[in-house]
This record gives C-alpha cells, sequence and structure tokens, in this order.
C-alpha cells in the first residue's frame, strides 16, 4: 500500500505539487496496487483538486 504521506517524507526532493503527481505516477507504474492520501500536500503550487488529480497520476498505470 502506498501511503502519501510515506512518499512525501521519503522525498524530500519533492518540491511542487507537479513533481509530486509524477511521483506518484512512477510509483503506480512500478506495480504499487494501492493508495491512499492520508495528507494534504503543503506545496505552494497544491490546487483544490488535488485529490482527483494524484487519482489519476496514480492511475496512469492502467
Amino acid at each position: 500500500m502506498l501511503w502519501l504521506s510515506e512518499v512525501m517524507l521519503q522525498h524530500h526532493d519533492v518540491d511542487t505539487f507537479t513533481e509530486l503527481e509524477g511521483l506518484i505516477a512512477d510509483k503506480a507504474k512500478a506495480g504499487e496496487m494501492f493508495f491512499r492520501m492520508d495528507v494534504k500536500p503543503t506545496y505552494h503550487d497544491t490546487p483544490e483538486d488535488w485529490e482527483d488529480r494524484l487519482e489519476s497520476a496514480f492511475n496512469t498505470r492502467r
């Protein structure tokens, strides 16, 4: 299971929401099956629809 909080803690080099989207897509392509959004990203460019966008990025693996 992929937890958003774990991804953010493990990747301090990610500075923008756009980078986070790419990272989530990469994790999904690497074989992660489930994704949970347990925290809200606090990047300066985090959009209001952040949950939908991260879910969409994760589902690019299908």
